[in-house]
């Protein structure tokens, strides 16, 4: 009987993943815009109350993530990998049903209850994360881990074109064929369900159990969350960096929760030609994180990189600001730069926390890492709708430079590298420094 590979099931489920979540960044912008046959706000609603409705539902699934995470992962040492991971991916694929419905049925509560839920149920990529760690040697676990980037990389550029093209009717793939006339706002959701649906059967089916040893007893903590957040902000060794990774990610959210709608007001872009822009975005930055973090990293610690790095992401996305409304040369050509900037960022800001932890607790620091994030994405998602719709849809580009700016004068001035490991993470360092 051949032996089942745990990694080739966690590499498909972080594919599936992704491209379930890149296919919709498309759409979104259609369920408010003015005459989009998918509205789903009231005629009576304006386009600014629209903004602000979008705002709140975009931040809904970063706060149930944030609450419901860790309590994932918990369960996951009790009962084991695989059963979590299966229930998390299923309740993905119902939360992108009820989606489709509420777009049908114009119901925005519904639409508010599918986003929760995805989010509530939306562990699986913390739980994949746990897999690849049971299953990782000393020797193996970058090239693992490293696998899992790639997961990420390739649903992330293919996942937003795969949205453009399935949301827009009769668009034709370099004169092969076109779309259906049929596709729409709906079509994506419907194509995320079902491969949520087959990448569940493919864990049930393909995914051995990886955990060796289940954690007996206890009481899940519900709290678990805050109290991350907690221990990380009152930790001497993570702290700063801590903060300037929440400005970062907030900054970070700013950009890319409404840049549809600014290329769409802006540009003229429809949802075809926004999934194709993501995809080139998607890219650069899978090139950045594969070339040149790797060619840096020798060179420079993780961070001395930050000192430069989050001015340059800020720097170009003032540069997304300013440029000229009807002339798509200036939100291709910065692209290459902005991904070299936010790979180095985002890429060594994960590892100065992990190498900034104390020994043996590497992990703990990373889930601290990931709800600290989390917990970020959620007031940018919602005060992006208010600034959006104020004189221009531009206008959160700035705020995500200004808040970016603060992270890195955060670190600048106040980051002190006395508490980082001299050797890399997971390695045995001689010593570190208390």
């Amino acid at each position: 009987m051949r032996r089942k590979n745990p990694l080739l099931a966690v590499f498909s489920t972080v594919l599936i993943d992704m491209l379930g979540f890149g296919i919709l960044i498309p759409v979104f912008p259609l369920l408010i815009s003015p005459g989009s046959p998918f509205r789903v706000t009231p005629e009576t609603w304006s386009f600014t109350k629209g903004l602000i409705m979008l705002g709140w539902l975009q931040g809904t699934y970063p706060l149930c993530i944030f609450l419901a995470a860790p309590i994932l992962g918990q369960l996951s040492d009790r009962h084991g990998r695989r059963p979590v991971l299966a229930l998390s991916i299923f309740g993905t694929a119902i939360g992108y049903f009820m989606f489709a419905i509420g777009i049908v049925t114009k119901n925005i509560p519904l639409l508010f209850a599918s986003r929760a839920l995805d989010g509530l149920t939306g562990g699986n990529l913390a739980v994949a994360n746990a897999a690849i760690g049971d299953i990782s040697t000393n020797e193996n676990r970058a090239k693992n881990f490293g696998a899992l980037g790639a997961a990420f990389g390739i649903g992330f550029v293919v996942g937003p074109y795969l949205g453009g093209k399935l949301s827009t009717p009769h668009v034709s793939f370099y004169g092969l064929f076109h779309t259906p006339g049929w596709f729409g706002a709906t079509t994506p959701f419907w194509f995320a369900c079902g491969m949520s649906l087959v990448n569940c059967l493919l864990i049930l089916t393909t995914l051995p159990e990886t955990l060796a040893q289940k954690v007996e007893g206890g009481r899940i903590a519900i709290g678990r969350a805050l109290h991350n957040v907690k221990a990380g902000f009152t930790s001497d060794r993570l702290r700063i960096a801590l903060l300037s990774m929440f400005l970062f990610s907030g900054g970070f959210t700013f950009f890319t929760s409404f840049f549809g709608v600014y290329l769409r007001n802006n540009f003229g872009f429809n949802a075809s030609k926004t999934g194709d822009y993501f995809a080139y975005v998607g890219i650069f930055i899978a090139f950045a994180q594969a070339v040149i973090v790797r060619k840096v990293a020798p060179h420079l610690p993780d961070w001395k990189v930050l000192r430069f790095s989050m001015f340059g992401t800020a720097a170009v996305l003032a540069i997304f600001f300013f440029a000229p409304a009807g002339n798509n040369l200036w939100v291709y050509l910065p692209v290459p730069f902005f991904a070299a900037f936010n790979g180095l960022s985002m890429a060594n800001s994960q590892s100065l926390i992990s190498r900034s932890a104390e020994m043996g607790k590497q992990g703990e620091a990373m889930g601290i890492s990931s709800s600290v994030s989390s917990l970020a994405q959620v007031p940018a998602s919602v005060l992006v709708g208010y600034i959006t719709s104020g004189i221009t849809s531009a206008q959160p580009l700035i705020v995500a430079s200004l808040c970016i700016t603060a992270g890195g004068l955060v670190f600048l001035l106040l980051f002190k590298p006395k508490y980082v490991m001299d050797t890399p993470a997971g390695a045995a360092p001689a010593g570190a420094a208390h």
